[in-house]
């Protein structure tokens, strides 16, 4: 598994890692065995980064993830705080911040967390400089070994690598959200800090998987969310409408060789773009674990590749995402 270095945390990660949403809560039903199984899979597959929050699943996804951790005490951990209280940025204060990170800590087994980002706060909070320097003082508290920051939109991305002590940037980049390549990875390279790719498939669109009949449970982001009720609409299906995305992903299909899966294809593209440091792609069970940790084996796709489905995203996809994130 290539590895590359995680920003100013100054640690190597794999390139593919593993995102724990998908084993916490909102994708429908979660067995705790077949998410046990699938990051035990993804480990031995090669896969050393493993992105949680305390909001997942309640801590259900963290407290998974610190099982896995009593066993493979090398993995690189992630975790978000922020968005178990409401949304208002007075809640972004030291007693919150050291009450939500001692819940982590206890979830995941560890006395210090290696890498805590903010999940996706309030606009306000970039801006407010008492915020940045109350996780500097966490990590000298010894709390944490870095922070970073989960973002909706590109400006909070450039906001967060403005700040001298941000290690990572946690943002949607996919085959449908390319905006993050215009600005924010190359001032992410040029600043040292890394880039956390999330939501790689779309929310399952790019595994090609689905169909205009698919239907999710009621429990399922994809069924609840559709129109941002629980939380930013961006996080379902990247803010694209189903049927576009369908579409979409079908004029895709049409770029694949012979021998490459949808996921793999989707993976790698993101992988290919300079200044992703890891990607981190879900998985319900241990066959998808392995399939995804695959994608880092794959060669770079060709640049006519990349140019057709730049095509694609500017036919089908920009009109509706590229002016809000």
């Amino acid at each position: 598994m290539e590895e590359r270095t995680l920003g100013r945390t100054g640690k190597d990660v794999s390139v593919v890692g593993f995102g724990a949403w998908q084993i916490g809560a909102s994708w429908g039903h979660v067995d705790e065995d077949e998410g046990r199984s699938a990051l035990r899979a993804a480990a031995d597959s090669g896969v050393t980064f493993i992105d949680t929050a305390d909001v997942y699943g309640d801590g259900r996804s963290e407290r998974l993830v610190g099982e896995l951790l009593k066993e493979r005490p090398g993995l690189t951990v992630a975790t978000k705080m922020g968005r178990r209280a409401a949304q208002d940025p007075a809640n972004y204060n030291p007693d919150n911040f050291r009450e939500w990170n001692d819940r982590s800590r206890a979830n995941l087994g560890v006395d210090t967390v290696d890498l805590v980002q903010l999940h996706c706060p309030p606009p306000a909070v970039y801006s407010t400089d008492a915020v940045f320097d109350d996780l500097d003082a966490m990590v000298e508290e010894g709390r944490m070994r870095a922070y970073g920051v989960s973002v909706e939109t590109c400006e909070e991305a450039l906001a967060a690598i403005a700040r001298p002590n941000v290690a990572t940037v946690q943002i949607i980049l996919n085959a449908f959200r390319h905006k993050p390549l215009e600005r924010v990875l190359p001032e992410a390279r040029a600043a040292g800090v890394g880039v956390i790719a999330r939501v790689p498939l779309a929310s399952g669109l790019l595994s090609g998987r689905y169909t205009a009949q698919t239907t999710f449970a009621d429990n399922d982001h994809r069924t609840f969310n559709r129109s941002g009720a629980a939380f930013d609409v961006g996080e379902t299906f990247s803010g694209l409408d189903f049927e576009t995305g369908l579409a979409a992903t079908e004029r895709i299909r049409e770029l694949l060789p012979e021998d490459m899966t949808m996921v793999r294809f989707a993976l790698r593209w993101i992988l290919d773009q300079p200044g992703v440091s890891t990607v981190i792609p879900g998985a319900r069970g241990a066959d998808q674990a392995r399939g995804n940790a695959s994608a880092a084996s794959l060669a770079p796709l060709p640049p006519e590749t990349h140019t057709a489905v730049r095509g694609i995203y500017d036919d089908l996809i920009r009109p509706q995402v590229h002016h809000r994130w």
